[in-house]
């Protein structure tokens, strides 16, 4: 659907800045907020975490049940790649 708004010069700016911050552009952006303010879920979220007015996530008591929906994804091994602790303890300090 294209809607056709007529808005302020000042308006029309401070959109333009606000959808930059966001690194979007601006009818994306527009288009987002009016999502929002129709209470529309965005659409970010996979389908299967949407359950009624809230979503999974809203829902969660601990980052178990956060995250159960992409549990096995990713094996042990992967994980410990990718969260491994770094070893170096920085670089040495001249305290004298």
């Amino acid at each position: 659907m294209t809607i056709t708004v007529d808005i302020r010069p000042e308006v029309e700016a401070e959109l333009a800045r606000q959808a930059a911050a966001h690194g979007s552009a601006v009818e994306a952006y527009v288009a987002s907020l009016l999502e929002e303010a129709a209470h529309i879920p965005a659409q970010r979220w996979p389908r299967e975490l949407l359950t009624g007015e809230e979503s999974r996530a809203a829902k969660a008591t601990n980052l178990m049940e956060l995250f159960e929906p992409i549990r096995g994804l990713l094996t042990d091994e992967e994980i410990e790649t990718l969260f491994i602790r770094n070893p170096s303890t920085g670089r040495p300090v001249d305290l004298a």
